[in-house]
């Protein structure tokens, strides 16, 4: 295993640049360049009421490791100005950030150093080390807190020691309830100090805070560690999950945090088996891959008990990040690369629409139609609809339930698992299938799917859109193989609306919908191509080519929005442009990356300025991996043997010479994959 490159260390404050993002798939933190401040914390599964909206979206939980110190009788949190933000720093490797910071009070001055991760191990905790010295003999407190002052909801109940224990496991729990009631969380922590004998002072919820603190006489020159452990636990996962959470946290207890944070490594060392090395590329377009499949890693977990989010667990100031819905970027972008990376993983996210497959059959009989058809924006807990009113995008994107179908047919490819295809994706597939015989009408020019809305969202919903008519019929493709090798009998409707679906043309060019015009709005925005990758559509060679040529003459007018950007770089290579190709990946996702940490923004930001930086954003960074593992090398899983599933010669940006993985998981088996540019195929070897 090759050791990812991580970002350089950040010298001062953040000022206006988005807080380091700390994850595990379970849980999500916004870690505050002062990190005893609390951040922001996302829990998988755990949602309420918006506050503006009123409808249900991802919640913020109470902090769990926030802080503070007093020195001399002076208190951090009173006195901000006396605080010196140092650097910040973060290891990819291990997925710990570090922060540093002087105090300094007429007393005393004091440099901390703040240690934080979230376990891969041990996926509902959260560890955090507070190490401080002083210059000179001094009165020191220090404090942790679980923080719940700046968040919505309320505690239900707290505890300080658990019901029928002499010696109490935790320093204290919480069950916490969303705003409006929809779910709750329970909270537990404990803290150790290390470097001096201090009995830890505990009172009751106050200030929607519990706090521990430890005082004492610190000695100049001496390093004093104040450790805090918590565990979350979202009612999804357990009925009572404050009292779960203090299971959690006395296991995390026995074991004890260097136990936990080796583990955490060895963890990390394991998932990097994946890495995705370019060779021949710059640095930076390795730190930016490192950066990429790091922050998809940290954000999904095979404990995680709901989908991922389009920003996985991450939120932040001034703007909505689509209230942590689960959208079709995911299946589209995201669960492809991890079925190859982490196919456990991908089985989680896949998990929560098969649990909901309830809500989208009721979603299709709500409009007329038959079999499944997936909410465009599906409610974190409960699978339905909850976009925000009017609703405007969720009447025609009908294209999200095709998404969500491909996903499980990719993922049952690349697995292999029988099982799998016949007891997850056989009833999404058929569902969604039979969605779509309810969904066209026969006309003469075939079958058509009117009144849809593609990638672009328009106002006006058009006739025929090229992408969803392309996924709709990979789809029914999918389906009819499926069934075929279950035994099953496909619905003959299903092969004959994919031999007659109606593609939108003009000359030997696929455009986005019927009465196309490239000045119309959002008339750059080149949804076709998703048919040449990463579909596996199969378009006629000299279709392909006339439609590429099209679209990428496009692109100045597309460049820097999300989403399909980052795939320029693919496509430009299928059109035998190496040099185009290495511009396009800067142009389409290399200038999307912030500088602060490398996290991949939703927009450009010279592109639109006026648009907050947010991120990371999933479908940016996930079409970037996507474009690595399975777009440069030529790559398209299917039922068949793997290597047979490299279909093009391998055409890499200029100056890339190849790309490697150490593993990807195919049939359940590791396998290494190389792809050489210039090479008539990509190279599968098992190992």
């Amino acid at each position: 295993m090759t050791t990812p490159i991580s970002p350089s260390p950040v010298q001062g404050n953040a000022r206006n640049e988005l807080p380091a993002y700390v994850a595990n798939g379970v849980m999500g933190l916004r870690v505050r360049d002062m990190p005893l401040r609390a951040g922001f914390t996302l829990v998988s599964g755990y949602s309420g009421e918006h506050p503006q909206r009123r409808i249900e979206a991802i919640a913020v939980a109470p902090y769990p490791v926030a802080g503070d110190i007093r020195l001399a009788g002076t208190s951090l949190s009173d006195v901000p100005d006396a605080v010196t933000i140092i650097d910040q720093s973060y290891d990819f490797a291990f997925g710990e950030l570090v922060s540093r910071f002087a105090f300094e009070t007429d007393e005393c001055k004091a440099t901390v150093t703040v240690l934080i991760f979230c376990s891969r191990e041990m996926p509902s905790v959260v560890c955090q080390e507070t190490t401080v010295e002083v210059d000179r003999d001094v009165d020191l407190a220090l404090l942790a807190l679980l923080d719940g002052r700046h968040v919505d909801g309320r505690a239900l109940r707290h505890l300080r020691t658990p019901p029928g224990e002499e010696k109490p496991s935790c320093d204290g729990a919480a069950l916490w309830e969303s705003a409006g009631a929809l779910s709750t969380c329970g909270i537990a922590y404990i803290t150790e100090l290390v470097g001096a004998e201090a009995k830890p002072q505990m009172g009751p919820l106050e200030n929607r805070s519990l706090t521990t603190a430890y005082a004492f006489r610190a000695k100049a020159g001496q390093s004093y560690r104040l450790r805090q452990v918590a565990s979350l636990i979202p009612n999804v996962t357990h009925a009572e999950p404050d009292f779960e959470a203090v299971r959690q946290i006395a296991l995390a207890k026995k074991r004890g945090f260097e136990t936990i944070r080796a583990a955490n490594s060895d963890a990390w060392n394991d998932l990097w088996k994946g890495r995705i090395v370019i060779l021949g590329a710059d640095t930076r377009w390795q730190a930016m891959a490192d950066a990429a499949l790091f922050y998809l890693l940290s954000s999904t977990h095979v404990a995680s008990p709901a989908s991922t989010s389009i920003f996985g667990l991450a939120t932040w100031n001034n703007y909505h990040y689509y209230y942590g819905h689960v959208m079709w970027d995911i299946e589209t972008f995201v669960v492809p690369v991890l079925s190859l990376l982490q196919p456990h993983a991908a089985e989680s996210i896949l998990d929560y629409r098969a649990r909901n497959l309830g809500g989208a059959a009721r979603n299709a009989r709500l409009r007329g139609r038959r079999g499944l058809q997936f909410p465009w924006e599906s409610a974190p807990s409960s699978g339905q609809e909850a976009a925000p009113m009017p609703g405007s995008a969720s009447w025609h994107e009908d294209h999200v339930s095709l998404d969500v179908a491909r996903a499980f047919a990719f993922h049952a490819d690349v697995t292999g698992d029988l099982e799998y295809l016949r007891e997850r994706a056989w009833p999404v597939l058929s569902g969604v299938a039979n969605w779509i015989t309810s969904r066209v009408i026969k006309t003469g020019r075939g079958f058509e799917i009117r009144g849809a809305m593609g990638i672009a969202e328009r106002e006006t919903e058009a006739d025929n859109s090229a992408f969803t008519n392309m996924a709709a019929v990979t789809v029914l493709r999918d389906a009819t193989r499926a069934a075929e090798r279950l035994g099953r009998t496909a619905n003959p409707a299903w092969a004959e609306i994919a031999a007659a679906m109606a593609l939108p043309r003009e000359g030997r060019v696929i455009v986005s919908h019927d009465h196309f015009k490239p000045d119309e709005e959002k008339g750059a925005t080149p949804d076709p191509l998703m048919g040449v990758f990463p579909l596996p559509f199969g378009l006629d060679p000299d279709v392909e080519r006339a439609t590429l040529t099209f679209y990428l003459g496009l692109r100045k007018d597309y460049l820097g929005s999300p989403m399909l950007s980052a795939l320029y770089g693919v496509w430009a290579a299928y059109a035998g442009d190496r040099g185009l190709s290495a511009q396009l990946m800067d142009e389409g996702y290399g200038q999307f990356c912030a500088p602060r940490f490398m996290q991949t923004l939703e927009y450009r930001p010279d592109v639109f300025p006026d648009q907050p930086r947010a991120g990371p954003f999933f479908a940016n960074l996930g079409g970037f991996l996507l474009g690595l593992l399975t777009g440069f090398p030529g790559l398209s899983p299917g039922p068949g043997d793997a290597q047979h599933w490299a279909k093009r010669p391998v055409v890499l940006p200029e100056g890339w010479t190849g790309i490697e993985v150490e593993r990807v998981w195919i049939h359940g088996r590791p396998h290494r994959l190389v792809a050489r540019h210039g090479a008539k195929r990509a190279e599968l070897t098992p190992i």
